[in-house]
């Protein structure tokens, strides 16, 4: 029999979402709707299973862990990268690592879902209308404003395209960046200095890499004038924490849109939960029905075709 853990199930969605009937034989699925931070803890869970479904980089897979898994076999990740896996390690000890597939409308929508929330202070004034209180704000406008748009890849770039229909001047750079590419989706490739001197909303797109850990920093976030909002949707640790913190506190931005963060989920006590002009969303860019459709009906293919021996989606280190 094969014992099946499907983890970081926050919703406690996942069993409606998988048909485990398609895979052969007797399995026994559980589902965890927690997040396990104490290595010995997540060890002892993970033990008895020779499967696991991952939801995305929620659990990490370094080699200290995966070598306390003598049982596990495959573990299959939703989405086709998880920096959080160790795949060469699991390589080396055996385990197939497999993906699915994902689309990148969820996380587009959310962006500018972010982006209004800020620039318009939604959350505020909801909160005020609830409190009995009325206008409390004054929002910002897209139409005229610029865009700056940091990685014009499958994100960036959608986010740029509406950005336009907004009215908005969109400019955009990354290390690789072309004219050339800029142009391709009505954007203008600008250096980094004037992206962040001059764009009313900077909005990051860029995969989290050693190059990219910590690209943004206090000087970027200096250059930016004091009505600009920085949004963030890809990943926590691409924006030193701290010069973050520095800029909302100091009032040197308007305010930032986050749904990714360093630590996640975000400890009860971090500083950002207080900071001041912030609109914080729990990593949701990915969450929605459409998105888990794809990624538990593709993991439940994964494990058949495993069972099956003839795995696919397979990711290579």
């Amino acid at each position: 029999m094969h014992r099946v853990a499907v983890l970081d199930d926050y919703q406690s969605v996942a069993a409606g979402f998988c048909d485990w009937s398609q895979v052969p034989g007797p399995v026994q699925v559980v589902e965890f709707h927690d997040s396990v931070a104490d290595k010995d803890a997540l060890a002892a869970r993970l033990e008895p299973f020779d499967v696991v479904v991952a939801m995305r980089e929620r659990t990490a897979f370094p080699r200290s862990l995966l070598e306390r898994l003598p049982r596990l076999r495959l573990l299959v990740t939703t989405g086709m990268r998880n920096k959080a896996i160790d795949v060469a390690a699991a390589g080396e000890l055996g385990i197939t690592v497999c993906g699915t597939g994902a689309g990148a409308d969820a996380t587009v929508e959310l962006t500018w879902g972010l982006i209004l929330a800020t620039v318009r202070h939604i959350p505020r004034e909801d909160a005020s209308v609830r409190a009995g209180g009325w206008q409390q704000t004054l929002g910002g406008d897209l139409a005229g404003a610029r865009l700056g748009v940091i990685g014009l890849g499958r994100l960036g770039s959608r986010v740029a395209t509406i950005g336009q229909a907004f009215g908005m001047d969109v400019v955009a750079w990354s290390q690789n960046l072309t004219d050339q590419r800029a142009t391709e989706v009505g954007a203008r490739r600008v250096e980094r200095d004037e992206l962040f001197a001059t764009a009313d909303v900077v909005s990051i797109h860029l995969l989290l890499s050693r190059r990219t850990h910590g690209l943004i920093g206090a000087g970027d976030l200096a250059r930016m004038k004091p009505t600009a909002v920085l949004v963030n949707t890809s990943r926590g640790p691409i924006v030193e924490q701290q010069a973050l913190l520095d800029a909302l506190h100091g009032g040197r931005i308007a305010g930032a849109g986050l749904d990714v963060f360093e630590a996640e989920p975000l400890p009860r006590d971090h500083p950002l939960r207080s900071a001041p002009r912030t609109v914080l969303t729990p990593h949701l860019g990915y969450v929605t029905r459409g998105t888990y459709e794809v990624f538990y009906r593709e993991a439940v293919e994964d494990v058949a075709a495993w069972v099956f021996g003839d795995p696919v989606r397979v990711i290579q280190p």
